[in-house]
């Protein structure tokens, strides 16, 4: 059975009574710009929603596979889910939609349909899968008319493509949406958001040199991985257990190994628990941006940094690999996906405290965007954020009942125009644990330091946005610039 609803539930069957057929009768919000093959097709649900829902899938013209699912209760509002990742596969994952339907069953559960794309491609790409989400939504639009309200969600690397959506699609009066939903986001974008990553990647290299080995063929550790390299991930975690023991209990390391793993988290700042999940991206996807993305041009910059916590930082900094960055890669890298703080829409973010992955300084990142972008309009009462911190310690998969809540608070927020607050997101949050059973670990007075106390800044770093509206719209008139679909 699936888990009961919030309170929300009667107000949203009575309004489903008086305007579902309305809203399925409404026309179009424009021409589709990538026609679907052949339009979305009935599909099995997952087995959580088998009783709650109609599915469909299907594949646009560009490629992308793509989930729907309508509530047999719909309450006429619409989320457009932006998956996490990227993954690095080359064509798109058919199971990747359908999957995140699964885990974001909730949203389906509070009775909002719910419309994903998996991506024309894997390999990183915001503005690709900026235009495959917009995608999506059109093609819901076309197959089940203009819903009553739209929403955008985005999870981990989803986040930074949901938050461009709402820059590039969320403004003007006819805007398609109505507010968005950012969780657990990387929201320091693309020039800034990976730079603790390169830091690992080059203080990896000088505890371990094993990655590459002396004996193996040399290249920039700003590469990741040389093009032509057969490693795999299970090579990357043997190199790794070989040189940290990371794998083993404490007591079955050798002091050397330890003393390197020590090293290694104390300067990075990188969790233990997720040290190979961040040095398969610095491997793997910085292959991809690099190599695949910027055609062998440097993104990335450590010249100035002044790494710190090992127990000898004067020899860490003389024998770590340094590089600067290719002006036209960074460049590329930021128009496709840095933040410029330039959205009307009213925003609300859901971030776990211990965040592993996408640390929850990001929310900082992304809120001093924002401010940035108002102060040099001379509007910052304008900013439209409320931010929430959960005591967690996941990347994804959060509570139910607080996705449910923080769902629910922006929808009314969109609806009555009266901004919710962290305590009231708080507040509501019990209601829904009622029939969700998952907890509420809301921290409503939190708030998380700026972004250069976790990752070392760049020159300028601590400056946001990173990329100005102005800036961005200068970009965009240029050919050849940021990241080809």
């Amino acid at each position: 059975m699936p888990p009961a609803r919030g309170r929300s539930a009667g107000r949203r069957v009575a309004a489903v009574a008086g305007g579902l057929a309305a809203i399925l009768a409404a026309g179009t919000a424009g021409p589709v710009p990538a026609a679907a093959t052949d339009g979305p097709a009935p599909a099995p649900c997952p087995a959580n929603l088998a009783a709650e829902a109609t599915c469909y899938r299907g594949q646009d013209a560009n490629g992308a596979f793509y989930a729907m699912a309508v509530p047999h209760d719909w309450n006429g509002s619409l989320v457009v889910h932006a998956h996490g990742g990227p993954d690095l596969g080359d064509t798109s994952d058919p199971e990747r939609s359908t999957g995140d339907l699964e885990r974001w069953s909730v949203m389906v559960n509070e009775g909002y349909a719910w419309a994903g794309s998996s991506y024309r491609r894997g390999g990183y790409g915001t503005r690709m899968a900026v235009a495959d989400t917009e995608n999506v939504r059109r093609l819901f639009v076309a197959r089940f008319g203009t819903p009553r309200r739209t929403f955008v969600h985005g999870q981990s690397w989803g986040g930074n493509v949901a938050a461009k959506v709402a820059e590039i699609h969320g403004t003007g009066r006819h805007a398609p949406y109505d507010g968005v939903l950012l969780t657990s986001g990387v929201l320091g974008g693309g020039s800034r958001g990976y730079d603790y990553r390169v830091d690992l990647r080059v203080v990896y290299q000088y505890y371990c040199r094993n990655h590459p080995r002396p004996t193996e063929p040399q290249y920039p550790l700003w590469t990741g991985l040389r093009a032509d390299s057969t490693m795999t991930t299970t090579g990357l975690r043997s190199r790794l257990q070989e040189c940290t023991g990371y794998a083993s209990p404490p007591q079955e390391r050798t002091p050397l190994q330890q003393r390197n793993l020590d090293d290694i988290l104390a300067v990075t700042r990188v969790p233990e628990r997720t040290l190979e999940s961040h040095l398969r991206f610095a491997t793997f996807t910085f292959r991809d941006i690099v190599v695949n993305r910027l055609g062998g041009r440097n993104p990335f910059d450590n010249m100035t940094v002044r790494y710190r916590g090992s127990h000898d930082d004067a020899a860490l900094n003389a024998g770590v690999e340094r590089f600067a960055a290719d002006p036209s890669a960074k460049r590329d890298l930021s128009f496709d996906s840095d933040i410029t703080g330039a959205v009307s829409l009213p925003v609300l973010t859901m971030h776990a405290i211990d965040d592993p992955t996408a640390f929850v300084e990001h929310e900082a990142a992304y809120r001093a965007s924002l401010e940035g972008a108002a102060r040099s309009r001379g509007d910052r009462g304008r900013v439209r954020l409320v931010q929430t911190f959960t005591r967690e310690s996941e990347h994804s998969e959060l509570s139910s009942a607080e996705y449910a809540a923080a769902l629910d608070a922006l929808a009314g927020w969109v609806r009555t125009g009266r901004t919710p607050t962290p305590a009231s997101v708080a507040a509501s949050c019990p209601a829904y644990d009622a029939g969700y059973g998952t907890g509420c670990f809301f921290a409503p007075d939190w708030f998380p330091r700026p972004y250069a106390t976790r990752v070392y800044p760049r020159p300028g770093g601590t400056h946001w946005p990173a990329l100005s509206a102005a800036r961005e719209r200068v970009l965009s008139r240029l050919p050849g610039v940021g990241i080809a679909p």
